[in-house]
């Protein structure tokens, strides 16, 4: 493709084009693979979909379903943990119970009673914890 003047002259398909009588050169295009236009075109419409109302409604509608399934599973998460407790504190005492009736040394007899009211403790304040957020 030769013309004459200010016109686009074509030396070979990867030089570009030249325009006569002048030092700027115009590149070709690099070709892109078809799966970088994909990436492109859904970046174009994750754009578009973003500015609808109903995209906004979907994700109102998402966040609150996640908040409240959160505080449903952390409450579930407290009773779990308090029912443990409370049943390593039933343990406890039945230890305690066998120290007591067995006359055991008293090392014993006060090392499952500490055990049998702290971990009550943790049981019965889990169960609290669940109480204060409802």
């Amino acid at each position: 493709m030769q013309q004459r003047g200010r016109r686009l002259m074509r030396k070979t398909a990867r030089d570009g084009l030249f325009y006569l009588g002048s030092l700027i050169k115009s590149m070709t295009m690099s070709p892109l693979s078809t799966g970088r236009k994909l990436g492109i075109a859904a970046r174009v419409a994750g754009r578009q979909v973003r500015k609808t109302r109903t995209f906004g409604a979907v994700m109102q509608a998402g966040r609150m379903t996640a908040a409240r399934w959160g505080r449903v599973l952390g409450q579930l998460w407290l009773e779990v943990t308090g029912f443990v407790f409370l049943a390593l504190a039933a343990i406890g005492g039945l230890a305690f119970w066998r120290e007591w009736t067995r006359h055991g040394g008293p090392g014993r007899l006060v090392l499952a009673a500490v055990f049998t009211i702290l971990f009550g403790w943790f049981g019965v304040s889990s169960f609290w914890r669940v109480g204060k957020q409802r």
